[in-house]
Order: C-alpha cells, then sequence, then structure tokens
C-alpha cells in the first residue's frame, strides 16, 4: 500500500489543497484510495462530503476521531495532518508514512517557520528510525513575486541530515480552479483538461517523483 503524509507545522499552507488533488488524481487514475484526515478541522472530510457520486470513489477515514483504519484492498492512502504538530505526534505520522510532501507558502513568516521545522524533521529521525522520502512543494504561489524567489533559494538550499539537497519538486500556483474544487468535492484532474492544463502542467513534477523509486524507502 503506497502512503503519502502531507505536512507543514504551520496552517494556511495548502497541505488540504495538495491532500485532496492528489487522492482525486489517483481515483481518477483507477486507483483505490483512502483519504486519511489526520486535522480536527476536517477539511478533507468535508471536501469528501461535497464529492459527487459519479466521481471516482475515495473512502474517507477521519483519522482524528478513530485512528488510521484502511480497507486492504487501498492503492494508496494519503493523510492530511493536523497543523502544530510536533515531537511525538510529529513522529507516529511519520512512521506510517513513505512518502512527506510539505508545501510551504512563500511569505517571510511561512518561510521562517520552514526553517524551524526542517530542523525539528531532522531532530526526529532517530525517533522515526525509517528512511521516509521528503518533497517540498511551493504553495499558493503568485508568479514573479518577490516572495517567491526567497522561497525557492530556501528551499534549494535546505538539505537533509545526510548531506544531500532537500528535494524541492514544483510550485502550485494560486488558482480559482483549486477553489472551485473545492466546492465540489473535485479535484483538478477531474475537470475538462483544456481548463485546467496550465494548473496540472506544474503538477507534472510532483507525479513524475511519486511514480518513481525515488519516493519509496527501501524498507517501506
Amino acid at each position: 500500500m503506497r502512503s503519502i503524509l502531507i505536512l507543514n507545522a504551520k496552517g494556511g499552507s495548502g497541505k488540504t489543497t495538495v491532500a485532496t488533488n492528489l487522492a482525486g488524481y489517483y481515483a481518477a487514475e483507477g486507483a483505490r484510495v483512502a483519504l486519511a484526515d489526520f486535522d480536527p478541522q476536517g477539511s478533507s472530510t468535508d471536501w469528501l462530503a461535497a464529492r459527487p457520486d459519479t466521481a471516482a470513489r475515495i473512502h474517507g477515514v477521519e483519522a482524528h476521531q478513530r485512528g488510521l483504519r484502511v480497507p486492504r484492498s487501498t492503492d494508496v492512502v494519503i493523510m492530511d495532518a493536523p497543523s502544530r504538530t510536533h515531537e511525538e505526534s510529529l513522529a507516529s505520522l511519520l512512521k506510517r508514512a513513505q512518502t512527506v510532501i510539505i508545501p510551504v507558502v512563500p511569505s517571510p513568516v511561512d518561510i521562517r517557520a520552514a526553517q524551524r521545522f526542517f530542523g525539528e524533521l531532522r531532530a526526529l529521525r532517530t525517533l522515526v528510525q525509517k528512511d521516509v522520502k521528503i518533497a517540498t512543494v511551493a504553495s499558493r504561489v503568485r508568479e514573479g513575486a518577490r516572495t517567491t524567489e526567497d522561497l525557492e533559494d530556501l528551499l534549494m538550499d535546505v538539505r537533509l541530515p545526510s548531506g544531500r539537497r532537500f528535494p524541492f519538486l514544483t510550485w502550485i500556483r494560486q488558482s480559482s480552479n483549486y477553489l472551485k474544487a473545492a466546492e465540489r468535492g473535485m479535484s483538478i484532474f477531474e475537470f475538462a483538461p483544456l481548463a485546467t492544463a496550465a494548473d496540472r502542467e506544474y503538477w507534472q513534477p510532483l507525479l513524475r517523483w511519486l511514480a518513481s523509486a525515488r519516493s519509496i524507502p527501501r524498507n517501506g
């Protein structure tokens, strides 16, 4: 079973946007998908409640109340983590995941928070005792903005404990298509391709990485 955790300790980073669109993508591709909502706010659960019956089925899990229990037939589980997750709670989530995606918003406050969070992830390595694969994406990006350039500089410079560069994959631009998708319980991958072509293009580096062996631990 493929397990992907969407994580950031700061609220408003676009975690649920990434989680729901990934779930919709895999479901539209024919995979049996579970979307586990660990956030008490229940944004992913609300998204699923709005999902039309005609869309590809996604199994919802209110994991913040009931724990992570998914059907054995599940191909992919997407986990939407709560904000302000630290220490033991963070380590517990990391142990469940093969892959972690960290969306970061291009603002000075978010960039500083991301720097602290990356440090915390490094410190938890011995607790997790698992080679979780981690990548970052820039979220809610306004193309050409100065803060966007600052974020790119930060994400390109951050390194893993091994000394390798932190994998920064792509931008997810600010687009009205994500608002429409959220309202309808859909992903941008389930809208007409021409209407979302520009947004889909930005997802390609992330989707290719997730499909590659580089995003899966050797022991996972």
